[in-house]
């Protein structure tokens, strides 16, 4: 057994204790950020706000947003708040114009990370005693590390297996018998799949708990999850801007909402148009700042997902709910951000193409699928040979899996063939169940 098996004392602080410590730790962070962020001095002096303005957890409303084009117009490495010799990780998410955005960790970062994670995976009901395996992805995503950082955090014994090759997932649950597995939802799905391809039943397996994030899943999902793998199918939150995965956590107990972690960050949701604070209960978009981060202090953080916070139940910290959408035209497919700007950035480089696109989302049985119909320009009407069309095509997909990082389908029509509007362009036509 470790210190992680036990709930903190900040899990079980009052009310009062949990916001007497977050302005005492907002009022560090603005000052932190003003000082060492060129970027927040000027946006906040912009603004009329001095960090000492923060006379309670309220008057953060007076600060200005952070926003993804903040950090693209920084990038790389403009927002970090200590010089690259204190740096000791990079990681990188997706953009919406081809640059990611870029996000740095000191060394206390990432043990505060690995800690967060940890308490999460406690929180999901996993102990020291656990062998866990990690599906979700390595590398420049925070997923992997995120989670394998904070399961040996816990004591749990890791097994870093990362994303794909679905029959030796199944090898290596069925070999190793873990009791916690962190995935995707939709891959989990996947995994049961196989499973019953090799005439295995995969509710008899070892899992006990699914950990599942980095994309929109609903209730539904969850219950056929549970039902296929017979295992506890608990929620996990986190964006790389903020810190990763680990800023907010289900618990086992309850599964009743995402837990935010409110000691390191602080939420709040603001009207999505106007950016003004709504009540907690109302929905709207979730705005976090960071409390306790070195390398990239975050004021205001607009995420873009739309969702309510709710009392806590399992602990004292609030709740967010499901997120239900984006304020934003992103796509989340397959864990990966997507933006239709990014798509249309590659169309328009391929002389063969018109500007007439239409991206469709569906769900083909446990995974997002992703077509792209794109016009052939005027002048290769009734021209274009079959051939050529397929050639054409399997250039774009071959584009947009290395430039966008999932993979696609493409269909080049025809001039004409995608519906004209006389307003906006609707690029994305999203067939997923809601529910």
């Amino acid at each position: 057994m470790t210190e992680y098996d036990q709930l903190e004392p900040i899990e079980k602080a009052s009310v009062d204790e949990l916001r007497a410590l977050q302005l005492d730790r907002l009022k560090q962070a603005l000052k932190y950020a003003y000082e060492r962020v060129p970027h927040y001095r000027r946006k906040f002096d912009q603004h009329g706000a001095r960090p000492e303005d923060l006379k309670r957890l309220e008057d953060l409303a007076k600060f200005p947003f952070t926003t993804k084009l903040d950090l693209r117009e920084n990038y790389p490495f403009g927002m970090f708040a200590v010089p690259m010799d204190q740096i000791v990780r990079i990681h990188a998410s997706s953009g919406t114009t081809g640059k990611p955005t870029v996000v740095g960790y000191t060394k206390r970062d990432i043990e505060t990370w690995s800690h967060v994670m940890a308490r999460s995976i406690r929180a999901a009901g996993g102990r020291s005693t656990d062998k866990i395996h990690v599906a979700y992805g390595y590398g420049l995503f925070t997923g992997g590390l995120g989670a394998h950082y904070g399961g040996e955090t816990l004591g749990a014994a890791v097994i870093p297996v990362g994303g794909g090759m679905t029959e030796r997932q199944v090898q290596l649950i069925t070999d190793f018998k873990p009791e916690i597995i962190m995935v995707t939802p939709s891959y989990m799905l996947a995994i049961a799949d196989e499973f019953e391809r090799q005439g295995l039943d995969p509710a008899a397996s070892s899992l006990r708990i699914g950990i599942f994030g980095a994309e929109p899943w609903t209730d539904s999902m969850r219950a056929q999850i549970e039902k296929r793998m017979g295992l506890e199918a608990i929620d996990i939150y986190g964006l790389s801007e903020v810190m990763g995965p680990g800023v907010a956590q289900e618990c086992v107990e309850t599964k009743d909402g995402l837990t935010v972690w409110e000691d390191h960050f602080y939420p709040e949701i603001v009207d999505p148009a106007t950016g003004a604070l709504v009540p907690d209960g109302e929905p709207g978009e979730l705005v976090f700042t960071s409390l306790t981060k070195e390398a990239l202090p975050i004021i205001r953080y607009r995420t873009r997902d739309l969702t309510r916070l709710m009392p806590g139940t399992a602990r004292t910290m609030r709740r967010m709910g499901r997120i239900t959408g984006r304020s934003d035209d992103m796509l989340i497919i397959r864990g990966v951000n997507v933006f239709p700007t990014q798509i249309e950035e590659l169309l328009v480089k391929e002389e063969k193409l018109a500007p007439h696109y239409l991206i469709e989302v569906k769900r083909e049985g446990p995974l997002d699928d992703m077509t792209v119909y794109v016009e052939m320009r005027q002048e290769l009407a009734g021209r274009m040979r079959d051939a050529e069309r397929s050639s054409l095509e399997k250039h774009v997909q071959h584009m947009v899996k290395s430039y966008v990082g999932v993979s696609t389908h493409v269909t080049v029509l025809e001039p004409g063939k995608i519906e004209r509007s006389q307003g906006k362009a609707k690029r994305v036509v999203d067939l997923r169940p809601k529910s």
